[in-house]
């Protein structure tokens, strides 16, 4: 399944949703391990697709700015070392430029060969490298904040989705307040809403290329995570 994480407005945590929903589905498929899938592709991969502006940890050796300009395989590109399988994206200008956007679809088709989840963490706005990974999904997550600009962009995501067919999974409602508006959010959206509230532990987890789930797994923010990866496992297995 490839899943585009996207939401259109920078800075709303597209990043850190990924790599944490990465590191509960890579939990949940070892939970159920006796599933009748389970012999075929396991765990996921998280692609850094922001090609401009890479925001997940990198790594030493080829990137996917590599790949996109035909210096290296897909396969090559991906780390499984640390606690969450990734392509990471390169962080030079020159590599961004090199890179050719339409050799996406096929990264991502040959990684989910071998990955049941393929997790793009989408760049912002509504360029060109966004509508690709969109086109490309099987399912998208939105991710706002409450703030009224992020609600107006994701709103324009969801229409370019709707446009493309990509399948709205979930909206992930992040930094929510104590009493977040997630009937409202699902009304607007037209999809369920999961509540991700305010969490100093996942900011500091995320800076230091950790998933929540390792460092502070009975916080709120962590059981909405594992909510949200409860759900992404349904949408899958339908």
């Amino acid at each position: 399944m490839i899943l585009a994480v996207t939401g259109g407005k920078g800075g709303v945590g597209k990043s850190t949703i990924a790599y944490n929903l990465a590191a509960e589905l890579d939990a949940l498929e070892r939970a159920n391990s006796r599933d009748s899938r389970s012999n075929a592709n396991a765990g996921s991969v998280v692609v850094d697709g922001d090609l401009g502006m890479a925001d997940l940890p990198s790594s030493h050796g080829p990137d996917l700015h590599d790949v996109l300009a035909d210096r290296a395989d897909p396969h090559e590109a991906v780390r499984e070392t640390g606690p969450v399988t990734l392509v990471p994206c390169g962080r030079t200008l020159a590599g961004a430029r090199s890179a050719e956007l339409q050799g996406l679809t096929d990264v991502f088709a040959a990684l989910e060969r071998t990955y049941r989840w393929v997790i793009v963490d989408s760049p912002a706005g509504l360029h060109a490298d966004v509508g690709l990974p969109l086109a490309a999904a099987d399912a998208a997550i939105l991710v706002t904040t409450p703030e009224g600009a992020a609600l107006a962009d994701a709103l324009r995501v969801r229409a370019l989705a709707r446009e493309l067919d990509a399948g709205l999974c979930r909206v992930v409602l992040n930094r929510a307040g104590p009493n977040p508006a997630t009937e409202a959010v699902a009304d607007r959206f037209g999809a369920p809403t999961v509540a991700v509230p305010e969490s100093e532990p996942l900011a500091t987890a995320q800076a230091h290329g950790q998933p929540l789930r390792e460092t502070a797994p009975d916080t709120p923010a962590r059981r909405s995570l594992e909510s949200l990866a409860d759900a992404v496992y349904s949408c899958s297995s339908v």
